[in-house]
């Protein structure tokens, strides 16, 4: 079966993963956010010298870095905003009054990418489900639809900026799976490095503390459906009754584990991204460094 692409966190890269997150798909590169971050700067610096290329503010504007880019992966909205614009996709500001006054059910929309300090992150509907896919995760995080605008309102609560997505998105086929099937999550993924950043600050959450390594792996996932008979895989989702022995080998993994409580999960979502100093806003640098891999969560 497929899979829902979730591109975990490398280097300060967020801006990246947030974007092929979102599309599902390896659809942009550094190199290529890179050309739009130059092509912005350019376009500034043409601006800027129409009021003279001898003017103070000229010379002051190409003595500073770059507003758009910098070494560490960090790209700016402007970028973000240009890169979608390429897949007739626009960015409208959540928390703007305008929006507001909507009164758009946040279930009714397709996805938000969110900003805090120096982290993107991108929330997706997939089918008929949301998913926080934030690449801070070890995989895609099952959101419900009541806990979607819990988590939105929290976000608003704490500072960030969320912007809705408005365009069509290119067809992937999660998308086409998910609309037909739906998971249900019985293990929240963790954060990357978590258990090392906690026992750095002096403490281990109960609720998120490392598991026995001697106790089996757990699914992360199973999924219902109305047709044939079904067997939950070691990827947490179902296949059809085709294989009778693949079966009975799928189901001595089957186990069960308690969902944790959406509330306890709210607070730790909001903790995710707030990590690193810096003032709110919608354009920062990042100093946050993992090292992990793109990977894909098989459905």
């Amino acid at each position: 079966m497929d899979s829902i692409f979730h591109e975990k966190q490398e280097g300060s890269l967020c801006a990246q993963h947030c974007l092929n997150n979102l599309l599902q798909g390896e659809y942009f590169t550094p190199v290529d956010l890179s050309s739009i971050a130059h092509q912005l700067d350019e376009e500034e610096r043409m601006r800027m010298a129409e009021g003279g290329m001898a003017s103070e503010e000229y010379r002051t504007f190409l003595q500073q870095p770059s507003g758009n880019m910098d070494d560490s992966g960090f790209f700016s909205i402007q970028v973000i905003s240009n890169a979608l614009r390429v897949w007739g996709l626009e960015l409208i500001l959540f928390n703007s009054p305008e929006y507001q006054r909507l009164m758009i059910n946040p279930i009714n929309e397709k996805a938000f990418i969110c900003n805090y300090k120096e982290h993107w992150f991108t929330i997706r509907k997939l089918g008929q489900q949301w998913f926080n896919l934030n690449s801070l995760l070890t995989g895609p995080e099952l959101i419900s639809d009541t806990y979607l605008a819990l988590f939105l309102a929290q976000l608003q609560q704490e500072g960030y900026s969320i912007f809705v997505i408005r365009g069509n998105l290119p067809e992937c086929e999660a998308e086409q799976i998910l609309g037909i099937m739906r998971v249900h999550q019985q293990q929240r993924p963790r954060l990357i490095g978590e258990d090392e950043a906690q026992t750095s600050m002096g403490y281990v959450s109960t609720a998120r503390r490392r598991p026995d390594p001697t106790e089996p792996l757990t699914p992360v996932f199973t999924a219902s459906r109305t047709s044939a008979s079904q067997v939950q895989t070691d990827a947490g989702f179902v296949v059809e009754d085709e294989d009778e022995e693949l079966k009975r080998a799928l189901a001595l993994s089957r186990q069960d584990m308690d969902v944790e409580d959406e509330e306890a999960d709210v607070r730790r979502a909001i903790q995710l991204s707030m990590q690193g100093n810096g003032i709110n806003g919608v354009i920062y640098r990042s100093s946050l460094h993992y090292q992990t891999t793109c990977t894909n969560l098989t459905i």
